[in-house]
């Protein structure tokens, strides 16, 4: 198993934070649990705990092995948990079929609610479909922000990729940008896709897609490479998860390239090349956020009857651009793994 602005919308963010830890309980890369047992190893939920009988929710993602971008979503769900005494188990595979099978597997455990990333969202409509009839509430978060309300799920929290993809247009314009190119590190997913194409939609210069296999670090690097050798007018490097960031500038210095890069997500360590200069910025989804309201979004269903986005609208938790002016504020959290 395997874990990886324009205003034409006019959608209003809700974001609630009922709790932040500051030392988060270690999970596994493939399953967590949550709740009243995990209290001891999650401190510092400052608002308490939920008194409520304790319920069973299953969270589905496509998260690649060893991409810590996923890591900061299971530290926010797991927050959640300890809060609202939830037994949350995590599940993930970056396989579209084999999510599917893993979602089918949720919906087996007949839990009290399932939270789901939608990267193929044809690979996971019976499921959804399925979870509907078996009544049991399903809410998406991180990937799948334009299917998820004709897909029948309860709420959906995260970014509109499209959306970011615009703003990183604006920023390449902003600094004299020619020649853009796009890697993609898993080719079809939907929330990928949309990125490049909305850096496309408002990116005045030539903007090019380049597919890699980001489960090969050493072929991404030196495809990315090969790449800037071959086309010496390539000029910012836009990539779509802090990992492949951090490849990339060693692609660019082994390639010889005046290229700079900048990026989709963050962690620790592009905190530290945002800082030194070898990222150019940063685009923060807040995947915390994203998990931490997915599960708490699915308690507040249960025990409130409550709907986030008024179950219409997604509640998005991003862009925000983090750069080097801004970057200290967030180093911190990120410092221990929740940005």
């Amino acid at each position: 198993m395997r874990i990886p602005v324009s205003g034409r919308r006019n959608r209003r963010t809700f974001a609630v934070i009922a709790g932040l830890v500051t030392a988060a309980l270690a999970l596994t890369a493939c399953s967590g649990s949550g709740g009243k047992n995990a209290e001891t190893q999650t401190p510092g939920v400052a608002a308490g705990q939920a008194n409520t009988p304790r319920m069973k929710i299953i969270m589905v993602t496509h998260a690649p092995a060893g991409d810590t971008f996923w890591d900061i979503i299971q530290k926010g769900a797991q927050a959640a948990a300890v809060k609202d005494n939830v037994d949350l188990t995590y599940t993930a595979d970056p396989d579209a079929p084999k999510q599917a099978a893993l979602l089918q597997n949720a919906i087996d455990q007949k839990p009290d609610g399932i939270a789901l990333t939608m990267p193929n969202p044809d690979a996971l409509a019976d499921g959804v479909a399925k979870a509907k009839a078996a009544g049991i509430p399903v809410v998406g978060l991180n990937a799948g922000v334009d299917e998820w309300k004709q897909m029948g799920l309860l709420e959906y929290f995260g970014q509109d990729e499209s959306v970011a993809g615009q703003a990183f247009g604006d920023k390449l314009n902003s600094v004299g940008a020619k020649h853009a190119l796009c890697v993609i590190q898993t080719q079809g997913q939907v929330q990928l896709e949309a990125r490049c194409n909305g850096v496309k939609q408002t990116f005045r210069g030539q903007t090019e897609v380049l597919n890699v296999n980001g489960e090969d670090q050493s072929a991404t690097q030196s495809t990315i490479q090969a790449k800037l050798q071959q086309d010496r007018s390539i000029d910012y490097v836009v990539t779509l998860g802090a990992p492949i960031a951090l490849l990339a500038v060693q692609s660019v210095q082994g390639a010889g390239s005046s290229a700079k890069v900048a990026t989709f997500d963050l962690n620790k360590s592009l905190v530290a090349a945002i800082k030194d200069g070898s990222i150019q910025w940063a685009i923060d989804q807040q995947p915390f956020l994203q998990g931490y309201l997915a599960v708490d979004s699915l308690w507040l269903y249960k025990y409130n009857g409550n709907y986030s986005g008024g179950s219409t609208a997604p509640v998005l938790t991003g862009p925000a651009f983090i750069t080097k002016d801004n970057v200290d504020s967030v180093s911190t959290y990120a410092d221990r793994g929740t940005r």
